[in-house]
């Protein structure tokens, strides 16, 4: 779920970190509940139709050295995402792993990008907002649609409707990093194609593929980034 404003973003990360504050003030070893990431504690929501953690959940607790030092990352990371959305800025995952390699506290520097992509994804479920809400971006991915859509895109210079056919060249409409930007506003199409590869993607629009069939054919780029995911 998408907050609405960076500060509603920023405040529910420091209610994180305030968490911690209070639990140190009561006496309290610090701890945390997030999800368990099993196979087994994934279940459907048939409402969303998505698929969801379920209510299985493990402690990430200061009473272990390695349970302390995790939830001393997560506290460095909300602070590096707060400094953010306070400046109005953006950064990559990737950027966020290297990042942590100049913070002061050598425990409190990421061992691999998994770890730091992990924590980002704890930060996301613990506090009810999505990375893009933390300004937290993929590396550019690229990928495209094109088609019979016509949709209003939120930019850095106001809104802009866009018909992924007539306005756009033979690259397609190109999908940014954050789709909650993106207000579907009407369609002619039949049905969506996915296509993996790019010279694939490049034929089919050449043959005139997405108006001879009314098809919105959206170009994955190899394994499609969660932008790419969530827009389809």
């Amino acid at each position: 779920m998408s907050v609405n404003s960076d500060a509603e973003a920023r405040e529910q990360l420091i209610d994180l970190a305030a968490q911690f504050y209070d639990q140190f003030a009561e006496g309290t070893v610090p701890s945390m509940e997030v999800p368990t990431r099993t196979k087994s504690n994934i279940e459907y929501d048939e409402d969303k139709n998505v698929w969801v953690y379920g209510d299985r959940t493990s402690t990430r607790s200061a009473k272990s050295i390695r349970g302390a030092e995790k939830l001393l990352k997560a506290i460095y990371t909300i602070d590096f995402l707060a400094q953010q959305l306070d400046e109005g800025r953006s950064s990559t995952l990737r950027e966020l792993y290297y990042l942590s390699e100049s913070w002061d506290l050598n425990e409190a520097q990421f061992s691999s990008q998994d770890e730091s992509n992990d924590l980002v994804e704890d930060l996301e479920i613990v506090s009810g907002a999505t990375r893009e809400d933390f300004h937290m971006r993929p590396e550019e991915s690229g990928a495209t649609i094109m088609g019979p859509l016509r949709l209003r895109e939120q930019t850095r210079r106001g809104e802009r409707e866009i018909h992924c056919q007539k306005d756009v060249g033979e690259g397609g409409y190109q999908i940014p990093n954050n789709p909650d930007t993106i207000d579907f506003l009407d369609n002619d199409a039949d049905f969506v194609l996915a296509v993996e590869t790019g010279g694939m993607r490049d034929r089919l629009v050449e043959n005139g593929f997405d108006e001879e069939y009314n098809a919105l054919v959206v170009h994955l780029k190899g394994q499609p980034a969660r932008a790419t995911r969530r827009l389809t």
